[in-house]
């Protein structure tokens, strides 16, 4: 497909849904994304613990958000409202259990609510109930009145995807074979509005200068000396 054909597809979907999107999968897991297909899609809750990472990256942000007290309450607020009009989009991917990941641009003050819905319009089963949720550690996202820049979730996020269906049901095995989204929109696969391909630049290498031999410059030629007129021998 030529970029301005790929163009096309991707913006008569985003008109469709409201929201530019964009699919692709992950490379770091696409050798193993038919055997996760597979098998259970969603990881044990342990697999989603703290590291010495994640420990040191929250206390981190808990000092900085202790130093916030210092400050006056007209001065934070100031400082919200200059970083919430600097941010113009949040960009959201979720990351499905087949490897594909879903990106959605939304503008900050969208509530997920609006996530939801729209994943409701494209994801194969949506007769299911599902959920999405943030890891790590693994937190479900229950409040769907919250906007993308009081929920943290910009510039960007990452969140997961997973039906909410009993795992012994007949619906969850069903559910879980994939694929996860609906034909049309795994059509769009590696599409991107930006897909044209910008040639390689190539080094031109420089024009050969031909060496010369050093001339010296001529001297000026040296004077003969003259006696003075005074001077008798």
């Amino acid at each position: 497909m030529d970029p301005e054909e790929a163009k096309a597809k991707l913006s008569s979907v985003s008109r469709e849904l409201g929201h530019e999107i964009r699919v692709f999968t992950n490379p770091a897991t696409s050798e193993t994304s038919n055997a996760a297909s597979a098998s259970s899609v969603e990881e044990p809750d342990d697999f989603y613990d703290f590291t010495p990472e994640d420990y040191y990256r929250v206390m981190s942000d808990k000092l900085g958000a202790q130093s916030q007290v210092l400050k006056t309450r007209k001065m934070r607020e100031a400082e919200i409202a200059a970083r919430r009009a600097r941010i113009t989009k949040a960009v959201i991917r979720v990351r499905f259990p087949d490897n594909y990941i879903l990106e959605i641009k939304f503008n900050p003050s969208e509530k997920i609510l609006s996530l939801m819905n729209l994943l409701g319009k494209v994801v194969a089963r949506p007769d299911l109930p599902f959920y999405i949720y943030t890891t790590p550690p693994k937190e479900r996202i229950k409040d769907m009145s919250k906007d993308f820049y009081s929920a943290g979730f910009v510039p960007g996020a990452i969140v997961y995807f997973s039906y909410d269906v009993p795992k012994d049901s007949d619906s969850y095995s069903a559910a879980n074979l994939g694929p996860y989204l609906q034909d049309d929109i795994l059509s769009l696969n590696g599409l991107d509005f930006s897909c044209e391909r910008v040639s390689p630049v190539r080094s031109v290498p420089e024009p050969a200068v031909m060496e010369t031999s050093a001339v010296p410059e001529p001297k000026p030629a040296a004077k003969k000396p003259t006696k003075p007129k005074w001077l008798k021998l």
